[in-house]
């Protein structure tokens, strides 16, 4: 699957939108990307899973286990799990910070693939590192559907294997161009923001 065939699946769930967003990092952008509604379609998550899959067998690493932030990757966690034939599960915010729950748990050493449906600054994706760290398990990577760090990166200290990177301007909240600040913004996101 090329870059185009990516995209095209993203366009065809319209899950590509347009306005101003409030994104979970706290950033705004002109562009979010809606993951869940891509991997609504069962087959469409399955044809794209089986693609990142593919691209985490040849980075030489081998996982024992993914772990993927709530919400936005719960869903490519399970099904990457699927695709890589390894147990998933989910961490989630207690009082703002990743915790397992729900019976999840790891043991020492275990090797983590940290899943995302989606990288803006690499925020999250660090949260769950620290959180599986307190287990004495080893994450080794993080990959996503879509790359879209840029200068906001918050410094990945993992590897991250994605789909497709796309160069999505995002902007703080005062330093937004006069065409975002015309429109109202909307938090579609899954993190608890605090009102802008």
């Amino acid at each position: 699957m090329d870059e185009q065939q990516i995209m095209q699946e993203f366009k065809d769930a319209e899950a590509i939108l347009s306005g101003h967003f409030i994104l979970s990092s706290g950033l705004h952008s002109a562009t979010y990307l809606q993951c869940a509604r891509v991997l609504m379609n069962a087959a469409r998550g399955e044809r794209l899973c089986r693609e990142l899959a593919a691209k985490v067998n040849q980075s030489g690493h081998a996982f024992d286990v993914i772990v993927a932030p709530a919400m936005g990757g719960v869903v490519v966690g399970y099904e990457m799990g699927r695709q890589l034939a390894i147990p998933s599960m989910f961490c989630e915010r207690v009082d703002g910070v990743f915790v397992l729950r729900r019976g999840f748990g790891l043991e020492k050493g275990q090797r983590v693939l940290i899943v995302e449906d989606v990288v803006t600054t690499g925020k999250s994706s660090m949260e769950a590192v620290v959180c599986v760290k307190e287990y004495g398990a080893i994450p080794l990577a993080v990959t996503s559907l879509i790359d879209r760090r840029s200068q906001n990166d918050v410094s990945l200290t993992l590897p991250l294997i994605s789909l497709l990177k796309l160069d999505i301007p995002t902007y703080k909240p005062d330093a937004l161009p006069e065409e975002l600040k015309a429109i109202p913004a909307v938090k579609p996101g899954s993190r608890f923001l605090k009102a802008s």
